[in-house]
């Protein structure tokens, strides 16, 4: 059963230019000057409210991309951060901006539409909806050019939950599988179908009709397939 390692929330931030945290290059190349961003997250000792739009306490800066139902939480694989670092990537703990750090449920094994209760009671549940769509928050948070292309290729970028039952979370807890609709596809094949299709338009049409799959993904998806 997969636990929840970590909580994790953050406030939205000015940020200067010259942060630089995890493995820094020399050509980086992304447009300078302040960045407004709440991608840095601390953890969170004890129980902490989940709502409909995310978890109390937490923040989101750019409420285009980021935020809403479908993006109440960012969950991120615990396994992944020693495979970074093999990678030759300063990846700390947190560093992908996580609201929930997990172990035992990676992009490969969790699913679009599964759905966990969390806790030892299970009142708290939530829904898998879509896959992280790396962007340029993470080269700026990295300070590096390369990362968003090792997020594509890897397929390690995490995944969204939306909640369907609210109430409290805290590090510690488990998550117990109630549902899995769709067995074949995780979220690691999602991103790789959204990446690739313009070569496998097929894949990407298939991918778009994935029942519980957030309609703006499915949208994209149809798009870049030319459809």
């Amino acid at each position: 059963m997969p636990d929840l390692v970590q909580v994790r929330v953050g406030k939205s931030q000015q940020i200067s230019s010259s942060c630089s945290v995890g493995g820094g290059t020399n050509d980086f190349h992304h447009p300078s000057g302040p960045w407004r961003s709440a991608i840095f997250k601390a953890p969170v000792e004890g129980p902490v409210r989940l709502g409909s739009f995310g978890l109390l306490g937490d923040e989101v800066a750019d409420r285009r991309h980021h935020g809403g139902p479908d993006q109440a939480v960012l969950a991120y694989a615990s396994e992944h951060y020693p495979q970074w670092q093999a990678m030759g990537l300063g990846a700390d703990i947190g560093s992908f901006g996580e609201n929930f750090l997990l172990a035992g449920l990676t992009d490969r094994e969790a699913c679009i539409g599964d759905v966990f209760a969390i806790g030892e009671s299970g009142q708290v549940v939530v829904q898998v909806s879509h896959p992280r769509q790396p962007c340029a928050t993470l080269a700026r948070r990295f300070q590096r050019n390369d990362v968003v292309p090792m997020v594509w290729e890897t397929a390690r970028g995490g995944w969204y939950l939306r909640v369907l039952q609210e109430g409290l979370v805290q590090a510690g807890d488990g998550l117990r599988l109630k549902e899995r609709p769709n067995p074949d596809w995780n979220i690691a094949r999602v991103l790789n179908a959204f990446y690739h299709a313009k070569l496998n338009p097929r894949e990407a049409l298939a991918a778009a009709n994935i029942p519980g799959l957030t309609g703006r993904w499915a949208s994209s998806l149809r798009e870049k397939a030319g459809a």
